[in-house]
């Protein structure tokens, strides 16, 4: 009798019901990891008082922090802790700020300087003149003041040059790019979210594939033992169980082991480890066109941490430019205003000139066209990493919540155990 219900309808429910609900878990789980991008919930009064004197795992819940439930998806959560591993991991290992400058050719970014500098200079070189010493500027005749304006745009490549030098002298101090990163993703964690989608696009949608299989073998013994015992507590204890293990299994598939191993005759390794040269390349694009740009590697020099102290690089290798431009009228100028003032005027002009001069790398299509040359390097130091290490790029940012995503898993089949109960009875 008892083999007879083996080959029932009641007993192969059991299996397919708990495949569907690992289908359904590990898709869920999928959602939960992404989505939604910002926190959606409400506030709970008095919340954020208990909140520290809560369990530390409770404390990990987006939101509960800040004293409101609700939920946000655990990778754009952890945006800038992503952003800080994926420097320490992978981006620091990758380039120092100085090969990555190199790689976006100064020479390239100089001429792209004096293209779009060059039509203002008249202007800038006219206002800053009439301001700091009209008299002078009104008395020089006008072909004078033309040879003047001539002679500066004349020398304009030779200063972008000095600049875009200077710049790369120092660049290791001036451009920080863990705080570039970490910034970026903080403020846009939909950037994380993208990567990290397209990253793994393949292993996240066998993972909800494998869902559905690995939930039908674990639900073959529970059914065993369902038809054997009878208990109704049965499917609800094993669901829960069932469901946790999915999951486990799950994240092992895609992230373990990350070095190859031998099993008998089979090479075991984590499908996202074993894609590593081509994933490597994905990641490149998405860090070339959205993190570590040309664009907004100009706006973190002038509007970072280091912004003063690259106003005063440039400042240093403009200070020559306006006895270049006088030229051999400089021992007049200087006898006629005093050293003094020649020397204002020396440095503001480096100072409106040096808040212009890296303008032009906020050019979005200039950027762009560089941003070939930081993919190039990244896909090819990322290919370079040991696989432990690129495994580790991505996975530690979710690893300490993983927990909730196990949690998630156990909970549905502990429902799915009920629903079943509910549709067939005990035993099927």
């Amino acid at each position: 009798m008892f083999s007879d219900d083996l080959g029932g309808v009641g007993f192969w429910s059991i299996p397919l019901f708990t495949g569907v609900i690992g289908w359904l878990i590990n898709w869920s789980g999928l959602w939960m990891l992404f989505s939604p991008v910002h926190f959606r919930g409400v506030r709970l009064p008095g919340l954020a008082q208990v909140a520290p004197a809560l369990p530390r795992r409770v404390q990990e819940v987006p939101g509960v922090l800040r004293g409101r439930l609700g939920w946000q998806g655990i990778v754009p959560a952890r945006a800038a802790k992503m952003g800080s591993i994926a420097v320490d991991k992978a981006i620091s290992r990758i380039g120092t700020p100085r090969e990555f400058y190199e790689r976006l050719d100064p020479d390239a970014i100089a001429d792209h300087i004096v293209q779009a500098f060059r039509p203002g200079v008249p202007l800038l070189v006219d206002e800053i003149m009439w301001r700091e010493h009209p008299q002078l500027w009104a008395n020089l005749p006008r072909g004078i003041r033309t040879g003047v304006l001539d002679r500066v745009q004349a020398q304009l490549p030779q200063v972008a040059t000095r600049v875009t030098a200077e710049i790369g002298e120092h660049i290791d101090q001036l451009l920080d790019p863990k705080l570039m990163v970490i910034d970026h993703f903080e403020r846009h964690p939909e950037v994380v979210v993208r990567i990290f989608r397209d990253f793994g696009a393949r292993e996240l949608r066998m993972m909800v594939v494998f869902g559905f299989v690995f939930g039908f073998l674990l639900g073959i013994p529970v059914a065993v033992a369902d038809h054997a015992l009878h208990q109704w507590w049965l499917l609800p204890v094993l669901g829960v169980g069932v469901g946790w293990v999915t999951n486990r299994l799950g994240m092992w598939l895609i992230f373990e082991p990350p070095e190859p191993r031998r099993v008998g005759p089979f090479r075991v390794q984590g499908l996202f480890a074993r894609r590593q040269w081509e994933a490597a390349d994905v990641y490149a694009r998405h860090i070339a066109a959205d993190v570590i740009t040309l664009e907004r590697i100009g706006a973190h020099l002038l509007d970072g941490p280091a912004g003063d102290r690259t106003r005063q690089v440039i400042v240093t290798a403009l200070h020559p430019a306006v006895d270049q431009a006088l030229g051999p009228f400089v021992p007049a100028v200087r006898a006629a205003i005093g050293p003094r003032r020649l020397e204002a005027i020396r440095r503001s002009v480096a100072l409106e000139a040096a808040d212009r001069t890296l303008v032009p790398l906020r050019d979005a299509d200039f950027s762009a066209r560089q941003s070939v040359r930081i993919r190039e390097l990244v896909a090819e130091r990322c290919r370079a990493l040991p696989p432990r290490d690129f495994v580790e790029m991505m996975r530690a940012a979710i690893k300490e919540d993983e927990w909730l995503l196990y949690a998630h898993g156990a909970i549905m089949g502990a429902a799915g155990g009920l629903v079943h109960l509910w549709l067939f009875g005990v035993g099927g």
